[in-house]
């Protein structure tokens, strides 16, 4: 069990990480009007988040299955919420990879000085997903029950 449970562990803390360089980028792009911050926030959620929640989702899953919680009514609330927050995380981090890929290519087209509302947008779902991503990182350290 070590090495599939260092891949989640190590997964999430890079997603983790991930997570937090993009909102830190796109909250101080957003303030200072900087695209260079916009961009940056998009390579991270591309370059870093997306991988690194393969990384966490599928050792998590292997784990989970090889200790036989198939969803049944014997599952810890733990894994219930690390299941919630990993599939509605995934999907919320795909369409702001999206969302702020194409509002950094308007900017970089139109070359205007501040991020573009789609940009804005994905910052805030980034920020959602990070919210959640803690949330399940307590809940996998706690194992409240």
């Amino acid at each position: 069990w070590n090495f599939p449970l260092f891949m989640h562990v190590l997964g999430a803390m890079l997603l983790v990480g991930g997570l937090t360089g993009a909102v830190t980028a796109f909250l101080l792009g957003w303030r200072r009007d900087a695209p260079t911050l916009s961009r940056f926030g998009f390579w991270s959620l591309l370059a870093v988040a997306f991988p690194s929640w393969w990384l966490m989702r599928v050792p998590g899953q292997w784990i989970a299955s090889k200790e036989g919680f198939d969803g049944g009514e014997e599952e810890p609330a733990w894994i219930g919420i690390g299941y919630i927050t990993a599939e509605g995380g995934g999907v919320l981090l795909l369409l702001s990879i999206i969302l702020t890929g194409i509002g950094v290519r308007r900017t970089r087209r139109a070359e205007s000085p501040g991020p573009s509302t789609l940009v804005r947008i994905g910052a805030v779902l980034t920020t959602i997903v990070l919210a959640a991503y803690l949330v399940a990182v307590w809940a996998m350290s706690v194992k409240p029950d």
